[in-house]
């Protein structure tokens, strides 16, 4: 039997290279950030929705004044799920005892005519509704705001839609791709008129970050975005194609951990309607987002996301991944929202 040769091109690799982990979100806490329960269209006023979100589930309703609450679903009495109550005289009712309980999560009466305990809550998130949608804000109390449009929101023609599929990533690791120069390039096919952007160009605050470039689409569209991301999961795009501006926001929920619900917001001027296109031009940049997302759909589904041998064209992505290393995370529901 004659011997077999193979020639070794390189050194056997014994360990992989890595970079200090991320830990998922719900280990130490979840972001401390404005994360979206649903669509305002959703919550009709007398009505009650549930939602799974973090690690635990929540409820939305509307108040006496017809503002959004969000509350923590399971009754402190047995456990039952708010979700199957109902709206009575503007307060949260109970439906297995009819305990009630006021927009502050405060349980405010019994129905067998018992006192109410005053131990009986629910934890109240803060909330806001804008963009069509409805805002929790994962902490005490909000230490930022959602991203603003360059115009005022009166001025804008705004689309929002909920996508029916749920990625299996922390909302951060899609959120990635922003700063991920090379994915932007070599998935997305676009190019940069004036180079790769450069990271100590962007403008980073504790809580988001942002940059601009020119350059061209796959189809040789030419766009102008300024980018970024608010919070670890609030992508943020201002900009124009081919000369007319339109605004996106695909902000990301967490309704189990380790997975992902996603919203598109888009926004145009009307006084930039040519001939009443506005809803038409809203399409074609629809059209244009969800290609984007088509493009990462398979990666975003199957990568086992851990930072490792990374190259210098990986700077961008590098600050980002720091800067969601530090990014404050909490908890206060943990008590009440499962």
């Amino acid at each position: 039997m004659s011997a077999t040769s193979f020639e070794q091109s390189a050194p056997p690799a014994r360990r992989r290279v890595l970079a200090p982990p991320i830990p998922p979100e719900g280990e130490g806490g979840f972001s401390q950030s404005w994360f979206p329960i649903c669509l305002s269209s959703d919550v009709p006023d007398g009505k009650v929705v549930g939602r799974d979100f973090l690690d635990g589930r929540v409820v939305v309703y509307r108040g006496p004044d017809g503002s959004a609450r969000v509350l923590t679903a399971y009754c402190p009495h047995l456990g039952a799920d708010l979700s199957v109550g109902d709206v009575h005289e503007g307060q949260l009712r109970c439906a297995f005892h009819h305990w009630r309980f006021d927009v502050s999560g405060a349980c405010v009466g019994t129905g067998c005519g018992d006192p109410a305990p005053p131990r009986a809550q629910l934890f109240a998130f803060p909330v806001q509704e804008r963009y069509g949608l409805v805002w929790a804000f994962n902490g005490d109390t909000p230490t930022f705001d959602l991203p603003d449009f360059p115009f005022p929101d009166g001025d804008l023609a705004l689309r929002t839609l909920e996508l029916d599929e749920v990625f299996p990533v922390d909302p951060w690791v899609f959120c990635a791709n922003t700063p991920d120069v090379q994915h932007i390039k070599a998935l997305h096919g676009i190019t940069f008129d004036h180079g790769d952007p450069d990271p100590d160009q962007f403008t980073w605050t504790d809580h988001s970050f942002r940059y601009g470039f020119e350059g061209r689409l796959p189809s040789g569209d030419l766009i102008s975005y300024e980018i970024g991301i608010t919070g670890t999961n609030i992508f943020y795009q201002s900009g124009s194609v081919n000369g007319r501006w339109f605004g996106f926001i695909m902000p990301f929920g967490i309704p189990k951990p380790g997975t992902i619900s996603s919203y598109m917001v888009l926004a145009a001027r009307e006084e930039d309607a040519r001939d009443g296109d506005t809803e038409a031009f809203l399409d074609s940049v629809q059209a244009l987002e969800e290609s984007i997302v088509a493009d990462d759909r398979p990666v975003l589904n199957t990568i086992h996301f851990r930072p490792g041998t990374t190259t210098r064209s990986d700077k961008a992505l590098n600050r980002f991944l720091q800067y969601v290393r530090d990014f404050p995370r909490t908890h206060p529901s943990s008590d009440f929202i499962n």
